[in-house]
């Protein structure tokens, strides 16, 4: 599972697939392959949080980070139509992404990132269902610098599991954020929303 979330998974065997699914009502399909998190179907979480992030009007640019095949930022940019930059750390996650923005006829900058490293524009919007596996050093570090990549009235939107560690996640947001709230619990994920 490590693989998914290192820059090299060359090494891994490809077993490419398409997978289709809609989210809140907006048709998407997608390439996936080995080494990709959620290969076979939409993650819960994921779903989760697309349920309910708010988009509002006054939004140009947003940032999915840790974008694995492209999830988000191609619902955001097909449903919501704003500008969306993608970024991983995982090379296959980056190439299928690529392939995924075209095959959905949607617009995004897909580009490898560990993290905010390679990123150097601020967004009105950022969003994530972090790599929790990947351990608390690597999803605290997206808290931390993701204040510094927001626009002035920017949000960053996050899912997490309650057994996967939330109650804590959320303390570390409330010491880094002014503003943070529990904008829905479902199944046990909590969908989070912080503004500076």
């Amino acid at each position: 599972m490590v693989h998914y979330f290192s820059e090299d998974n060359d090494n891994l065997k490809s077993n490419p697939q398409v997978i289709a699914f809609s989210v809140n009502n907006t048709p998407l399909k997608f390439n996936t392959d080995n080494g990709v998190f959620s290969k076979s179907n939409f993650d819960r979480g994921t779903e989760i949080l697309l349920k309910y992030l708010v988009v509002k009007e006054s939004f140009k640019k947003a940032l999915d980070l840790g974008c694995g095949y492209g999830v988000i930022g191609i619902y955001l940019n097909k449903a919501h139509n704003i500008r969306v930059d993608m970024v991983d750390i995982n090379k296959r996650a980056v190439e299928l992404s690529k392939s995924n923005v075209l095959l959905n006829e949607t617009s995004a900058k897909v580009f490898s990132s560990d993290g905010f490293e390679n990123i150097s524009e601020k967004y009105d919007l950022i969003v994530t269902n972090p790599p929790i596996r990947a351990g608390k050093e690597v999803i605290y570090r997206f808290f931390e610098d993701a204040i510094n990549f927001l626009n002035k009235d920017g949000e960053f939107y996050l899912v997490i599991n309650k057994k996967h560690g939330a109650d804590s996640a959320i303390k570390r947001l409330e010491s880094i954020y002014k503003h943070v709230v529990i904008v829905n619990k479902k199944k046990g994920f909590n969908v989070i929303k912080c503004k500076m």
